[in-house]
């Protein structure tokens, strides 16, 4: 459930009323304040009616001067309202728009922590891949905070927000180039360690790689989707970035330029294959914009980030399979 708390002018709330008891919320209250020709609305609110509703007051107050409306989420109230039915139910997973754009878009910025942690983090994978250590390299993806640019580009696309779409491809190039930098430099003073598995495994691409990264986007943009923390589904997407990441700096300074291939390619895959399945997600969940003309604006965005998408997937695809063949040619 949902609490919306309406401050808006005396004179605009007749029409904020009659949305309102149109679309039959648990409880309503209206009271007087002392602004002058000021009015306040609150109303309770299932999660499946909130999106709706939210949407048909900015409408009737889009021409209007000097209103705001608070989101608040409302954990239980007594006495339990009766349910929804089950269409309607179904939306209750969903967040609304506003309040997962906010979270997004924070999550999304570039800032001082957000290169701070993304360089920290490196240096523990770059030294955990070089060390073998499993352990380090766990905790590289716990503090990685790689996962807020992904959501943010794919959200981006699926509501046609290229702002969002702009900031976060520049905040996912900032830490990915960060990450870069910080395992090129650890190269030029650890002397790289080819016989560790867990390095020599992110020079490895296969298919598999593909499922994993399709599955850690996708259930990361539906575990936001359903308003719950990605934080622990993020260390999946951090699984997918940050150890190819640091892998392809450490093999860069060492001059190893097939490994480095390597690792560059599986990083770009798994860039692909997470923005692919959170997008999907996004759409899958309905989650798009307001107006008619921001719908026809994303519905562009989305498809043309699709067949880019699918397009680069496809040839990522046919490489790894060209790969594989060598291999067994080679063995056999």
């Amino acid at each position: 459930m949902r609490q919306l708390e309406i401050h808006l002018k005396q004179r605009d709330s007749d029409t904020v009323l009659r949305a309102i008891k149109a679309f039959e919320p648990i409880d309503w209250v209206q009271l007087d304040v002392d602004q002058k020709d000021r009015t306040y609305l609150r109303v309770l609110m299932h999660d499946g009616r909130s999106q709706a509703l939210t949407d048909a007051l900015h409408e009737a107050l889009e021409d209007c001067r000097d209103w705001r409306i608070s989101m608040i989420p409302v954990e239980a109230v007594l006495p339990t309202p009766p349910p929804l039915d089950e269409e309607e139910e179904e939306a209750n997973l969903n967040v609304l728009r506003e309040e997962l754009l906010d979270d997004v878009s924070k999550d999304a910025a570039l800032t001082k922590d957000f290169l701070i942690l993304s360089a920290l983090s490196t240096v523990v994978a770059a030294i955990g891949l070089n060390s073998d250590g499993i352990a380090a390299v766990i905790g590289a993806m716990v503090i990685a905070p790689l996962l807020g640019p992904i959501l943010g580009f794919a959200l981006g696309s699926g509501l046609g927000n290229f702002m969002l779409l702009k900031q976060s491809g520049k905040t996912l190039a900032a830490g990915l180039g960060i990450a870069l930098l910080v395992a090129l430099l650890i190269s030029f003073v650890l002397p790289i360690n080819l016989q560790s598995e867990e390095l020599m495994a992110r020079a490895q691409v296969r298919l598999d790689g593909v499922a994993l990264a399709l599955a850690a986007g996708g259930a990361a943009a539906l575990s936001m989707a359903r308003g719950n923390s990605a934080g622990l589904v993020g260390v999946m997407v951090a699984a997918a970035l940050l150890p190819p990441g640091a892998a392809l700096g450490l093999f860069l300074g060492e001059q190893q330029w097939t490994l480095a291939s390597r690792s560059g390619m599986l990083l770009l895959l798994n860039i692909v294959c997470l923005l692919v399945s959170a997008l999907a997600v996004f759409r899958l969940k309905q989650i798009k914009p307001r107006g008619w003309v921001d719908q026809q604006h994303a519905d562009r965005a989305f498809w043309i980030n699709i067949v880019l998408s699918a397009g680069l997937l496809t040839v990522l695809v046919v490489l790894i399979i060209f790969l594989d063949l060598g291999k067994a040619v080679e063995i056999g």
